[in-house]
């Protein structure tokens, strides 16, 4: 069985954010604001005159740190107190998640996401992903209704540090660096098939635009290389992420980065930079011939992406890597789909050949 499971709207469009109020005053007149400081500061008052000139009841609150299960379940109850009718997330991928899973438990309310980065699909992806209070990665919650629209504003996008852009093609790149080893073993699944279709669409994207869509969102400038990035990075990469089947494909970038998590130094990067990280250790598994490394090299560099334990910050400490390795989770069912070892011992190996000094010679 195959299932697609995306939003019901998506629109994407320079100065949207100002017009907020007039998509959700057909949802809700109480809707509960979930923010985070920075995306307040930077699109708040246009939200605010929005919905104050549709006469949309709000309240605001302020995220702090990441979706865990224990903030939706505070987030709900003020959202049930307030007697809400609907959730507006605005704000970078924890604010996405905790929109979504808040809006879930709530009572299904409709959900309308504003994203102020494109760091991640975590506004379209239909499950919000968990966090411990330590920030370890916890698991993820699933959705029965999705985001009623994704209110995509290129303005308030190309004014983000770049940063964020970056992480967020890389983060983009991996599904279809992690969904096409699967094809060694299940070719003809029509799961995996379109969620290939959907991520060499992002892929496309990225060869032609990616490159003039960083410098514009380094000046700032709002052009059509960067409107096909941010679609790509947010909606290509969110529906590749949408296709759900009875399979047990599981990114192994995105596992590495799981294990990640759990460690408080390297808390600092941002998802995409560890998903990359996670790349350049998952090239290394898959192939021994430096020369078939290279694509991913090439995109991994153009991004500014750590590719070394001490870029990430951590030296040689080869007891740290130890635990990383170990905290990878990947089902046995997965594992015996994919072409390439990833027992506790293979990306252990992996991720030790990555301490050269220069990445070039691993790769």
């Amino acid at each position: 069985m195959v299932s697609i499971k995306t939003p019901e709207n998506y629109l994407q469009q320079a100065g949207l954010i100002s017009k907020t109020g007039e998509y959700v005053a057909p949802l809700a007149t109480r809707v509960l604001i979930i923010t985070g400081p920075t995306a307040w500061r930077a699109a708040g008052e246009a939200v605010r005159q929005s919905l104050t000139a549709q006469g949309i009841i709000f309240e605001v609150t302020l995220l702090q740190g990441r979706c865990t299960l224990a903030t939706l379940r505070r987030l709900s109850q003020q959202a049930r107190e307030m007697k809400a009718e609907g959730i507006i997330g605005l704000g970078g991928g924890a604010v996405m998640d905790t929109a979504k899973g808040t809006g879930e438990l709530a009572g299904k309310l409709p959900v309308i996401q504003v994203p102020t980065i494109a760091a991640t699909c975590a506004a379209w992806s239909p499950f919000s992903v968990l966090y411990n209070e330590q920030g370890g990665h916890d698991g993820s919650f699933p959705l029965h209704r999705y985001p009623a629209w994704i209110l995509v504003d290129t303005e308030i996008i190309a004014a983000a540090p770049v940063r964020y852009l970056k992480a967020g093609i890389v983060d983009a790149l991996a599904k279809w660096f992690e969904f096409s080893p699967y094809q060694h073993k299940d070719g003809n699944d029509l799961g995996l098939s379109l969620q290939l279709q959907a991520s060499k669409m992002a892929v496309d994207v990225f060869e032609k635009y990616a490159p003039q869509a960083v410098e514009s969102n380094r000046q700032q400038r709002v052009t059509p290389a960067l409107i096909q990035t941010i679609d790509a990075v947010i909606a290509l990469a969110g529906l590749a992420n949408s296709v759900r089947d009875e399979s047990h494909r599981i990114g192994v970038a995105h596992a590495i980065h799981n294990s990640m998590t759990h460690h408080k130094i390297f808390h600092s990067w941002l998802h995409g930079e560890k998903v990359g990280y996670g790349l350049a250790v998952q090239a290394i598994l898959q192939h021994d011939n430096p020369h078939d490394r290279a694509p991913l090299l090439r995109w991994l560099t153009q991004m500014d992406i750590p590719l070394t334990p001490a870029a990430l910050g951590i030296g040689g400490d080869l007891h740290l890597l130890e635990q990383l390795a170990a905290g990878v989770k990947i089902k046995p069912e997965a594992r015996e789909h994919l072409p390439f070892a990833t027992d506790n011992a293979s990306l252990f190996k992996a991720l030790k050949a990555t301490r050269s000094t220069d990445p070039v010679t691993v790769f």
